[in-house]
């Protein structure tokens, strides 16, 4: 049956209908796509912009670090350089210094990082004493790092070698919170010791710090002890301090005495030692590692009773520690000693094992509550026993003596004993551990 116009016309509509919609959609489709497309060029160029700015940066990071090498390549030349120079100015010095026609007692290294100050004070302490044994006894500065007021101050003066320690490697700490200072010290002493021993060859050296005064015979006091310590194997070291030095403890200028504790503060040791000790050096605390027993092994140290040296570093890497009660009231000695025609053979061990066991036993013992009462009151030498570090601690305290310990040994003992005279007289106090009689060879009634 024939279709009416009226129908052709509707679907003529909606074919036209359908067509527009599809164009429609066609051009929103497009243009959806076209807004995706333009987002993904500017993506696209905001891309290739940040990579292009990580290129460049890359680049001038990479220019910079071909610098820093270069810069790094131009330092270590000269270092090299500057080593070699000092090296040189360190011969030429020595070889001014020490007299061939002397063979040296021993070299002096003051050792130096950041006072000048101190370093100067204590230079012109030496200096007063040394001029008339100066080929005996060659003076060196080692200074640790680089602060240049020190260096200034030690090149300053003609008559001592300078030699400077610089080591820019960080310091790494074995326990939290613990002060680098210590690390660099042990470092320092180590590579100081070792140039004087090895490099330049020294039979003995001593060592000083740059907070200390010397006394009027130091140089002959070590000339003398030298002997001693070069014939007696079961000496480690000679030393110039007393811990116990206070004007209130000490009396005799010529007494010396072995001790199992090392007293350090300035200290002389003999180069067959030192290449003992030089390999096995720990990180840090090297002077309460020397006073290990295994490191020392039965060896001992002569102290004198009166200081040759004496310590005015109230500020330093201990932080003042102990200086307004223990190193602030020493006694410097102020005597002549002949030490030249001294005989010192009652220092060899057998000897003074004797002498001082009967020195020992000859002394009063005071037993009781009441004993330590009872040693202000007499007028003769008094032993008193303690019962172990707590009971000597306690003692200690009471007198004003150090109470410190290091590895079972109390500062200044020997076998267990610490003695000191009484308020500046003769008589003499003994602080005897509970072994000490036995190993004195001191019959017990």
């Amino acid at each position: 049956m024939a279709r009416s116009p009226c129908d052709l016309r509707l679907l003529l509509l909606a074919a036209a209908a359908a067509f527009i919609y599809i164009q429609v959609r066609l051009f929103a489709t497009q243009s959806h796509h076209a807004e995706r497309l333009a987002e993904a060029e500017k993506s696209g160029s905001r891309c290739t912009s940040q990579l292009r700015s990580m290129i460049d940066q890359v680049s001038m990071q990479q220019e910079k670090i071909v610098a820093l090498e270069e810069m790094k390549v131009r330092q270590d030349e000269e270092r090299v350089q500057l080593k070699i120079l000092i090296q040189d100015l360190e011969k030429r010095s020595v070889q001014t210094l020490v007299n061939k026609n002397v063979v040296p007692v021993a070299a002096v290294v003051i050792m130096a990082c950041n006072r000048p100050d101190y370093l100067q004070r204590t230079v012109e302490s030496i200096l007063k004493y040394q001029k008339t044994v100066a080929s005996k006894f060659p003076l060196f500065i080692s200074q640790d790092g680089t602060n240049g007021e020190v260096k200034n101050k030690a090149l300053s003066y003609s008559q001592i070698t300078f030699m400077q320690h610089v080591d820019l490697e960080p310091v790494r700490t074995e326990r939290p919170g613990e002060l680098t200072a210590y690390y660099k010290i042990a470092k320092h002493y180590k590579w100081a010791l070792d140039a004087l021993f090895i490099k330049h060859n020294f039979d003995r050296v001593i060592i000083l710090e740059d907070d200390m005064e010397i006394a009027p015979d130091f140089f002959e006091y070590f000339e003398a002890a030298a002997k001693l310590l070069d014939n007696d194997k079961t000496i480690m070291a000679v030393s110039s301090w007393n811990d116990n030095g206070q004007k209130q403890f000490v009396y005799d200028p010529k007494a010396l005495y072995r001790s199992d504790f090392f007293p350090g503060l300035g200290w002389m040791l003999i180069k067959p030692t030192w290449m003992e000790l030089s390999p096995k050096w720990p990180k840090a605390y090297w002077d309460d590692w020397v006073r290990l027993k295994e490191v020392h092994r039965d060896r001992q140290f002569i102290r004198p009773e009166v200081c040759r040296t004496y310590n005015f570093g109230e500020h330093g890497s201990s932080m003042g520690q102990f200086f307004e009660k223990y190193l602030e009231p020493i006694k410097l000695n102020d005597v002549h000693i002949d030490w030249n025609s001294a005989d010192l053979s009652y220092l060899k061990e057998d000897k003074f094992l004797i002498q001082f066991g009967k020195d020992v036993a000859s002394a009063t013992p005071l037993h009781g509550s009441d004993s330590l009462l009872k040693a202000h009151n007499m007028d003769v030498d008094v032993r008193i026993q303690y019962d172990d570090q707590g009971d000597f601690e306690r003692i200690a305290r009471h007198f004003g003596i150090f109470e410190e310990w290091k590895d079972g040994v109390p500062r200044a003992a020997y076998k267990g004993v610490v003695v000191f005279r009484y308020k500046s007289s003769p008589r003499r106090i003994y602080l005897v551990g509970p072994d000490s009689l036995r190993q004195l060879g001191v019959k017990q009634g």
